[in-house]
């Protein structure tokens, strides 16, 4: 069992794009299905499949989106900000741009996990969980 189920998902899916990998298979959980969602509806990730039939929590399996040409992974670097050990948290107005707005933040809110730039849209803050870029 680990301690930070979202690092070690963050990790998984930074393993498999340096390794060049097609498909990444992850134990699922609520955020991790949202963090997935996101990840998808970003552009970052090729598709996705929840699998309910792999022990009691069932298992996510990411095909990882790759350029055409060059075959360079499209997340570049896939980073965790809030840790169990230090939690960061932001309001609505100091939520980060990343990367000058070519990355996203992936917060977990009130109103559910959504993005850093849908957080600020809605006026809600939370907790920063990762950088993706």
């Amino acid at each position: 069992m680990t301690t930070d189920p979202i690092a070690d998902f963050l990790t998984r899916i930074r393993n498999a794009t340096q390794a060049s990998h097609r498909v990444v298979e992850i134990p699922a959980s609520n955020l991790k299905k949202e963090i997935t969602k996101i990840l998808f509806d970003q552009g970052y990730i090729l598709s996705y499949k929840f699998e309910d039939d792999n022990g009691p929590q069932g298992t996510i399996k990411i095909a990882l989106k790759y350029d055409k040409i060059t075959k360079e992974p499209v997340i570049r670097k896939i980073q965790r900000i809030s840790k169990p050990g230090l939690r960061k948290y932001a309001s609505s107005s100091e939520l980060p741009r990343i990367l000058n707005g070519l990355g996203i933040a992936i917060v977990s809110t009130s109103h559910g996990v959504m993005t850093g730039k849908q957080a600020k849209a809605e006026n809600v803050g939370g907790e920063v969980l990762c950088y993706v870029y």
